[in-house]
C-alpha cells in the first residue's frame, strides 16, 4: 500500500494548485519557453512541497518511500531551475541550464529507484545499463530515420548537432535504465515510483523538444513544454490520492527483458527500410558509431547469455548428480522410467539394496519385480500422472509427487516392502524420476510396536487392551451364556516382590504365565490383566461347567508345586472369579463381574473359585457408597467416642479406659465391623484414628487433672502405623493434651506384626522410646506371638474374647487361658482379659491370677459423661 493521507491537507489541494498555475500562465500571454518555465517552476515547487510535507508529517511512511519522495522533489526543482535559467539567459551550445536539467533528471531517477526499493549487485546493474543503452540507441536510430535526419539537414549549425542532442539523450538513457526496475518492483510505494518515471519521461521529452528547437533556431511547441508541469502536479497529488495496491508483478520481468532486443529489431528494420527506399548519401559519423555500438553490444550480450546458459546447464547436471548421490547415500534407489514402466536409467544402489546388476534392469519393466497384487494400483497412479501432464502440458503441469507403497522382489526371492516417490522428470517427455526406499526395517519395527501395544513385555501374553478388544469382539457375535470370563490373582505375590525383588517377581510371573498357558485350551484367550492378575476368555458353547472346570485347573496349575525363584522355593495359591455373559451385558460389565468374583474369592481366604452372583456386585456398590459416606461423616464430624473401662479384677478399681469409635449415620447406628474395614481399605482410617487419638487424649488428660490416675488404650490399624508422620502425630497429641506418655497404651493385633514386620517393629520401637506403652491385642489368635514378644518391648497382652468365652465350658480353652496368664506373669507383663460377660468367667480369671479385665459384665462402653459420672460417684465398678 502506498497511501499517505493527512487529514490536515485536503485531497483537492494539488488540483487547486494546478488550476491556479495554468490560469496564471494563460493570462500572461508570454512566449512558449517563458510560459513553460513559469509553469514548470510553479509545478515543481508544488510537487516538492507536497512530497516533503508528506514524508515529514506521516510517521507511518516507510523510510525508502520518504527518501524517494525527497529525492524526487529535489530533482524536479533542480530541473525546473534549469528550464527557467535557459529561458532567460543567452546560452552556448551546452549551457549551465542544460547541466541543471541533466542533474535534475538524474536526481529524480534516483528518487524513483529509492521509492521502488530496488538494489542490484554490480553484474545486474551492468546488464541494466547495457539494456538501457540498447533502448536509447534504438530510439535514437528510429528517431533519426523519422525526423532527426531532417533536423540535422536543416540545422543552422550542423556541427553542433551532437553536443546539443547529448544532454537529452543522456536523460533518455537514465529513463530507460529506471523504467524496468520500477515496473517490476513490489514495493508499497510502487505508485509513487511510477509517477516519478512519468515525470522522467516528460522531462526527457521536454529536453528533446528544446534541443530540436535550438538546432532549428525556433521556439518549442507549447504542448512539449507543458508536459513536465502536468507530470509534476500528478507527482504532487500521489501522496494524497486514494489507496491503491502495487501493481508490479514478477511475471512481467521476462517481457521487460525482451524489450531492448525488440527495440533493436525495430531500429534495424527502420534503417533497412530507409536504406532500401532512400537515396544514397554520405554516411553520418555519429549514426554509424551508434549502429556499430549496438551491434557490438548485442554480440557481447549474446556471448554473456551463452556463457550463462552453459554455466546453468553445468549447475543443473551437478545438482542432479548430487541429488542422486545424496539419495543413494541414504540407501534409496533412484531410477528414471517412462509411463509404461520401462526403466531408462537406474542408480548403482539397486545392486546393494536388492542384489540386481544395473544392466539387468535397464530396458526392462518395473512391473516384473513388483508384487502382482500391487500392480493395478501403481498403474492407476501412473495413468493419473499421465493425464495431469497431458491436461496442463509438460511445461505447465503441476510438479506434484506421487507416493507409492508396494512390495518389490529382491534377487534372493524375498518380497520387501518399499515406499517410492514418483515425479515428472524434467529431462524429457513422458519420463518419471522415481526414488525407492526399502522399509523392511521400519515395517519390522512397526510390527514390533504393534505387538508390544497389545502384548505384555514380561509374560509375552496379550495385555489388557487386547483382552478388552477381544472380549467386545467375541460378545458381538455370540449369544448369552456361551461366553465366560475368568479372573485370576496370585495370592501372596506382593511378599515375593518385597522379599526377593521385582526382577525375581517378574521371573515368577513368566513361570506362572507358562503354567496357565498350558492349562487353557487353544481357542481360549489368556492375557495378563496387570500386576499379578490374569484373565481368560472362554467360549463355553452353552456349558457353564466347562468354565468352572477350567478355573479349577488354573488354581491347581498355580498351587501344584512351588515356583523356583532366586534359589528358593516360593509357594503361591490363586484366587479365581468366574462370570458368565448374560443378555445385553456389555463387555466392560462382564469383566467387572469376574473381577468382583475374584475379589470375593480373595476375601474368603484364596485358593478357591467363586462364580459371580448379583449379590456380589451389590456388596461392592454398598461398600463404595459406605466409603463415600465415611468421608462425608469425617468432614461433618458424625463420629463419637465411647470409653470401656478396664478394671483391676482384685479391687474392681478402674485403671484405664479403651477408646472405641461409634458412628451414627443420621439416626441409624452403624456397627464398627461394617465401616472399619472400608475405612482401612480407602485409607480414611488414618485421619479417623488421628481424630480419635487427639480427642481421647484430651478427655483422659482432663480426668487425670481431677486427681484420677487413669490410663488410655487405643487400637492401631496397619495403615495408621505406616502413615508417614505416625510417630510425630502421637507425640503432638500427647503434647497438646498434656497426657503423660506412660498413660497411653497402643494396641496392635498379631497380623500387623507379621506383615512388613521390620518396618512395623521399627515404628513401634520409636513409640516405645517416647514412653508410650504397647499391648498385643487378641493374643493367642495369630501365628507369631511368642517370636515377637522377644523382639518387641511389649508391656501388656490382652487375651482374645474367644478364649474367655470358653471358660468353665471348654477345658481346652480354660487350659490355654491359664497358660497365657502364666506366660504373661513369667514375662513380667500385664495380662488383660477381654469379653468378660459371665460371673463364672470373672471368678476363674481371678483364681488364675489375671490382674485386669474388661467386658459387659465389668462395665459396658459409655460416653464421656458416663465416665465423668463414674469418676464423681465411685472409682470402682
Amino acid at each position: 500500500m502506498i497511501r499517505w493521507r493527512d487529514p490536515r491537507v485536503p485531497p483537492a489541494a494539488a488540483a487547486a494548485a494546478g488550476a491556479a498555475i495554468f490560469a496564471v500562465v494563460l493570462l500572461t500571454g508570454s512566449p512558449a519557453p517563458v510560459t513553460g518555465a513559469i509553469a514548470g517552476a510553479l509545478a515543481a515547487l508544488v510537487a516538492a512541497s507536497s512530497l516533503l510535507i508528506a514524508s515529514v508529517r506521516q510517521a507511518a511512511v516507510p523510510r525508502p518511500t520518504a527518501m524517494g519522495a525527497r529525492w524526487m522533489g529535489g530533482g524536479v526543482v533542480i530541473w525546473a531551475a534549469g528550464v527557467a535559467l535557459g529561458s532567460v539567459a543567452e546560452s552556448f551550445v551546452v549551457s549551465f541550464a542544460d547541466l541543471f536539467m541533466l542533474v535534475g533528471t538524474v536526481v529524480t531517477a534516483g528518487g524513483a529507484l529509492i521509492a521502488a526499493d530496488r538494489r542490484f549487485p554490480a553484474r545486474v546493474a551492468l546488464r541494466h545499463i547495457t539494456d538501457a543503452y540498447l533502448c536509447t540507441a534504438s530510439l535514437f536510430l528510429i528517431g533519426w530515420v523519422v525526423a532527426l535526419r531532417h533536423v540535422y539537414a536543416d540545422a543552422a549549425d550542423p556541427a553542433a548537432f551532437t553536443l546539443v542532442m547529448l544532454p537529452p539523450l543522456i536523460a533518455l538513457l537514465v529513463t530507460c535504465a529506471v523504467v524496468p526496475s520500477v515496473l517490476t518492483s513490489k514495493s508499497s510505494s510502487w505508485l509513487l515510483a511510477l509517477a516519478g518515471v512519468a515525470a522522467l519521461g516528460t522531462m526527457t521529452v521536454a529536453g528533446l523538444a528544446g534541443a530540436v528547437a535550438r538546432l532549428l533556431d525556433a521556439e518549442p511547441q507549447l504542448w512539449a513544454v507543458m508536459l513536465a508541469p502536468v507530470a509534476f502536479l500528478l507527482l504532487a497529488a500521489i501522496p494524497w490520492g486514494p489507496r491503491l495496491r502495487a501493481l508490479g508483478r514478477p511475471a512481467i520481468a521476462p517481457v521487460i527483458a525482451l524489450v531492448p532486443l525488440a527495440m533493436v529489431a525495430v531500429a534495424a528494420c527502420t534503417l533497412l527500410a530507409h536504406q532500401a527506399g532512400g537515396r544514397a548519401g554520405p554516411p553520418i559519423t555519429g549514426v554509424v558509431v551508434v549502429a556499430v555500438s549496438v551491434v557490438l553490444l548485442l554480440l557481447v550480450r549474446l556471448f554473456a547469455v551463452s556463457a550463462a546458459n552453459v554455466r546453468l546447464r553445468g549447475l543443473v547436471k551437478l545438482g542432479e548428480r548430487q541429488l542422486r548421490e545424496l539419495a543413494e547415500s541414504t540407501g534409496d534407489v533412484v531410477f528414471i522410467c517412462d509411463y509404461e514402466g520401462v526403466v531408462r536409467e537406474i542408480g548403482a544402489g539397486v545392486e546393494v539394496t536388492y542384489g540386481y546388476p544395473q544392466k539387468e534392469l535397464v530396458g526392462g519393466s518395473i512391473f516384473d519385480y513388483i508384487h502382482p497384487e500391487d500392480v493395478p494400483g501403481i498403474r492407476v497412479a501412473m495413468r493419473a500422472m499421465t493425464i495431469e501432464a497431458g491436461q496442463y502440458g509438460e511445461e505447465n503441469a503441476a510438479p506434484g509427487a506421487c507416493l507409492i507403497a508396494c512390495r518389490v522382489r529382491a534377487a534372493d526371492g524375498t518380497w520387501r516392502p518399499t515406499e517410492s516417490v514418483a515425479t515428472r522428470h524434467a529431462g524429457g517427455d513422458d519420463l518419471m524420476l522415481v526414488t525407492t526406499r526399502d522399509i523392511s526395517d521400519e515395517e519390522a519395527l512397526r510390527n514390533q510396536v504393534a505387538h508390544l501395544t497389545f502384548h505384555d513385555g514380561i509374560t509375552g501374553l496379550p495385555n489388557r487392551a487386547y483382552f478388552e478388544e477381544r472380549t467386545r469382539e467375541v460378545l458381538s457375535g455370540r449369544t448369552a451364556g456361551n461366553v465366560a470370563v475368568i479372573f485370576l490373582d496370585l495370592d501372596g505375590f506382593t511378599s515375593v516382590n518385597d522379599s526377593v525383588g521385582h526382577a525375581s517377581g517378574d521371573y515368577l510371573l513368566g513361570q506362572a504365565a507358562r503354567r496357565l498357558r498350558g492349562a487353557v485350551g487353544a481357542d481360549d484367550t489368556l492375557a495378563r490383566w496387570g500386576g499379578d492378575e490374569f484373565a481368560v476368555l472362554v467360549e463355553t458353547g452353552g456349558e457353564a461347567q466347562l468354565a468352572v472346570d477350567l478355573a479349577e485347573r488354573l488354581v491347581g496349575a498355580v498351587s501344584q508345586e512351588p515356583f523356583r525363584v532366586a534359589d528358593r522355593d516360593v509357594a503361591l495359591t490363586a484366587s479365581v472369579g468366574v462370570a458368565f455373559a448374560e443378555d445385553d451385558v456389555p463387555a466392560g460389565d462382564l469383566m467387572r463381574n469376574a473381577d468382583v468374583a475374584m475379589a470375593r474369592s480373595k476375601e474368603l481366604g484364596g485358593r478357591r473359585v467363586e462364580v459371580f452372583a448379583a449379590q456380589m456386585h451389590a456388596d461392592v456398590v454398598r461398600r463404595l457408597e459406605l466409603a463415600a459416606d465415611l468421608q462425608r461423616a469425617l468432614i461433618e464430624q458424625q463420629f463419637a467416642i465411647e470409653y470401656q473401662p478396664v478394671v483391676d479384677l482384685a479391687t474392681s478399681r478402674v485403671t484405664a479406659v479403651e477408646a472405641l469409635v461409634r458412628w451414627w449415620r443420621g439416626s441409624v447406628f452403624v456397627p464398627p465391623e461394617q465401616f472399619l474395614g472400608p475405612a482401612e481399605d480407602t485409607g480414611l482410617i488414618v485421619p479417623l484414628s488421628e481424630w480419635i487419638l487427639r480427642e481421647s487424649c484430651r478427655e483422659v488428660a482432663a480426668w487425670r487433672a481431677s486427681s484420677w490416675d487413669i490410663g488410655l488404650s487405643l487400637n492401631l490399624s496397619a495403615r495408621q502405623i505406616m502413615a508417614p508422620r505416625f510417630v510425630e502425630t502421637v507425640e503432638e497429641a500427647l503434647t497438646e493434651s498434656g497426657l503423660p506418655a506412660a498413660s497411653l497404651t497402643l494396641e496392635v493385633i498379631e497380623e500387623m506384626l507379621v506383615e512388613d514386620a521390620e518396618e512395623t517393629i521399627k515404628r513401634l520401637s520409636e513409640l516405645r522410646a517416647l514412653g508410650v506403652r504397647l499391648a498385643i491385642d487378641d493374643f493367642g489368635t495369630g501365628y507369631a506371638s511368642l517370636a515377637f514378644l522377644r523382639q518387641l518391648p511389649v508391656d501388656m497382652i490382652k487375651i482374645d474374647p474367644s478364649f474367655v468365652s470358653g471358660l468353665g465350658k471348654d477345658d481346652t480353652l480354660t487350659l490355654l487361658t491359664r497358660t497365657i496368664v502364666r506366660l504373661g506373669h513369667d514375662l513380667g507383663l500385664i495380662v488383660v482379659a477381654e469379653g468378660i460377660e459371665r460371673p463364672e468367667q470373672l471368678d476363674l480369671l481371678k483364681r488364675m491370677g489375671c490382674t485386669r479385665g474388661q467386658g459387659f459384665l465389668v462395665a459396658r462402653p459409655m460416653a464421656a459423661r458416663g465416665v465423668d459420672s463414674l469418676m464423681r460417684t465411685s472409682l470402682t465398678v
